[in-house]
């Protein structure tokens, strides 16, 4: 099965990439603007990408500073059952971010297209951190 998988660093610490990871206000302002739900582990978030599609994460571990991981209930049938990960620690004067998003059934081209949307995403994360502002949906191509 393939895995999405990319590594970043982030000129910020550990805490505020997990805030930005772990709060509701983070995570609306690096992935979608759209975004609900409970943050707490076995919480499940929704994230809002237009009027008709949205995807809902369940949070399945929080290690604060250093890891969050959540799996994905409900979105095209492609996503539900995958798992995505943010491994970050500190690395100098940075924090250096590990994501994966796994448990693809197969390489297809939404894999393909996603794995490019995370890039674009996950330096709106870096931005976010960095900045105090990130390109979330719709900017992130931007």
């Amino acid at each position: 099965m393939p895995d999405i998988r990319h590594k970043l660093a982030i000129h910020a610490k550990p805490g505020t990439v997990y805030a930005n990871l772990t709060s509701i206000e983070g995570l609306a302002g690096w992935w979608t603007p759209d975004t609900s739900g409970k943050t707490e582990v076995g919480g499940v978030l929704r994230f809002g990408f237009g009027p008709e599609y949205f995807k809902e994460m369940k949070v399945v571990s929080l290690q604060p500073g250093k890891k969050v991981v959540w799996e994905c209930l409900k979105a095209t049938s492609e996503w539900v059952g995958t798992r995505l990960e943010f491994d970050f620690g500190p690395d100098g004067e940075k924090t250096t971010l590990v994501f994966s998003h796994s448990n693809w059934g197969s390489y297809t081209p939404m894999f393909a297209q996603c794995s490019y949307d995370w890039a674009m995403f996950l330096k709106s994360l870096k931005q976010l951190c960095e900045k105090g502002k990130g390109s979330p949906f719709p900017g992130q191509h931007q």
